[in-house]
């Protein structure tokens, strides 16, 4: 994996930047400031680290905080060149003068109850003459006549240059104009959104027995496929819309994070096989715990996933919960840790719980060193 960073800017795990820039806006929104009051924003980082993903988990934030409606435009810089951003040339009503028809990118709503966000991604991968178009975007809002609406936030994504994807050197000029954060792939945080967006609990158990491979990205070797938070996601919709017999799925799984990263995975995911059955954990059956912790690791996995599909039938939580109480510490720890990301807010319906106040009492003190 590539550790080559900006040397002069913050670096931030995706969900501790989505935090950070969310509360930002959300206070100036809520205050009745100028959303341009804070800069617009460029995010740096390797292909398939979240940051797209990221730009509309703001977005989210931004609606459930702000009540007001969010809209991404989410625009790829790679594809545009300069006329492109200006808009189209055409005479005006006497044909005595050029005017320019607004870019589809400016048709944006500016009603007091809506908050825009344009998203310029890859603009490091857009040729230079395009990024000097953008000059006006990040700082002036404006492009030759068109203007953004007072509302909106601007936020640009690009891949590094040692990143060895197509990135060319931004200008100095424009570089002054944003305010740059670089994203870093951190395992923590990928699984806490993981579990609240339905990620396979395949995938979700396998990355937290092995971590190292949420990201593989390495700049410097030529693979094609190879295992990012983009590509796990990808592999999650086949798993979750196709089949989750991995066997079955290999050769695309293979396809999408490379076949050493994909074996691995399938000879770990087939000790879900020898699993106890999940809801009569739920029913309160109390069947055999597993041993080891290759199992223990796919055990909670599948519990968190069940758990999520069933979160509002508190007793069955409950029983789960109880269930949970039999395994080794870290394992409940995890466990308690990760019925916590089912939903924002879900900590405060866990409380009522007793059986959950009870594990809290014995084993709340572990939150903080969990192995997950």
């Amino acid at each position: 994996m590539s550790n080559l960073k900006h040397k002069n800017i913050p670096t931030m795990p995706v969900e501790a930047m989505v935090k950070q820039l969310s509360e930002a806006y959300v206070t100036v929104i809520n205050g009745g400031l100028p959303v341009k009051t804070v800069p617009s924003v460029m995010l740096w980082g390797p292909p398939g680290v979240g940051k797209s993903q990221a730009v509309r988990q703001i977005g989210s934030r931004i609606e459930k905080e702000t009540g007001k409606r969010v809209n991404v435009t989410d625009v790829r810089l790679l594809l545009f060149n300069p006329i492109d951003l200006r808009g189209i040339p055409t005479a005006n009503a006497d044909k005595t003068l050029a005017v320019w028809l607004r870019p589809q990118i400016f048709q944006m709503d500016a009603s007091e109850d809506v908050i825009n966000i344009l998203f310029l991604d890859e603009i490091s991968a857009a040729p230079q003459s395009v990024q000097a178009a953008a000059y006006q975007i990040t700082l002036d809002r404006t492009v030759g006549e068109h203007r953004l609406p007072e509302n909106c936030i601007v936020i640009a994504a690009g891949n590094r240059i040692t990143d060895k994807s197509v990135a060319f050197k931004m200008p100095k000029a424009l570089a002054n104009r944003l305010m740059h954060i670089e994203v870093e792939g951190n395992f923590e945080s990928w699984k806490e959104w993981a579990i609240k967006a339905g990620v396979s609990d395949r995938v979700v158990g396998f990355l937290s027995f092995k971590h190292q491979y949420l990201m593989g990205f390495d700049a410097s070797d030529d693979d094609l496929a190879f295992p990012t938070p983009r590509a796990w996601e990808m592999v999650s919709s086949l798993l979750n819309g196709i089949s989750n017999d991995i066997d079955k799925m290999y050769p695309l799984i293979s396809g999408i994070v490379g076949s050493g990263t994909a074996t691995e995975f399938r000879t770990w995911a087939r000790v879900y096989k020898d699993l106890p059955p999940i809801e009569d954990i739920f029913d309160g059956k109390e069947p055999k715990m597993p041993e080891n912790s290759d199992a223990l690791y796919a055990l909670t996995s599948a519990m968190i996933a069940y758990a999520r599909e069933h979160k509002t039938e508190m007793s069955r939580i409950a029983n789960s919960i109880r269930y949970g109480n039999r395994m080794p510490p870290d394992f409940s720890t995890v466990l308690m840790k990760d019925y916590m990301y089912i939903e924002d807010g879900y900590e405060k319906k866990l409380i009522v719980i007793p059986e959950f106040m009870k594990w809290l009492n014995t084993r709340g003190s572990m939150l903080n060193g969990s192995v997950g």
